[in-house]
């Protein structure tokens, strides 16, 4: 049997090597020993030579022989939810869909991400007592990561 340890510490090893602030996601390994791994970038994207090198240095430091596999490196897409304190961080700017434990749901930009939480600064328009036009309300909605079920990055074209 493969196990995660093995192939976390054979994957870090290579991303230690290419020193581009890369770092592990996730790494599942199925009962029929389908290993996927994901990583990240601290900043911009991931390469596919950056997945491609990973991947080399996990399968040939695997034995066919002795365990048939099969292995895929991939970057979380865009849609996946974020998971570690680093992806939070790197995405600070952005405008996020947030489920909480509670099933309530918030949707704003990321203001601030750290070890402790982040804050969500939320955008609405209320019309006040006494005025025509309905005004602007900025709201900070600084969450810890032990409310938070899922969040995901809002893709826009804009």
């Amino acid at each position: 049997m493969i196990s995660k340890e093995h192939i976390q510490a054979l994957a870090q090893e290579r991303i230690d090597e290419l020193d581009k602030g890369l770092f592990i996601v996730d790494i599942s390994i199925s009962t029929s020993n389908a290993i996927k791994i994901e990583i990240d970038s601290e900043q911009g994207g991931v390469a596919i030579v950056d997945c491609m090198s990973v991947s080399r240095n996990v399968e040939h430091n695997l034995d066919r022989e002795e365990n048939d596999f099969e292995l895929s490196v991939t970057s979380p897409g865009i849609d996946k939810p974020l998971k570690l304190t680093k992806q939070y961080i790197k995405n600070v700017g952005k405008d996020v869909k947030i489920k909480l434990n509670d099933d309530s749901k918030l949707e704003g930009l990321l203001k601030a991400a750290n070890e402790e939480g982040i804050v969500v600064e939320t955008t609405r328009k209320e019309r006040i007592e006494g005025r025509k036009k309905k005004e602007t309300i900025v709201e900070e909605h600084p969450l810890g990561y032990d409310q938070i079920k899922e969040t995901k990055i809002v893709i826009s074209f804009k």
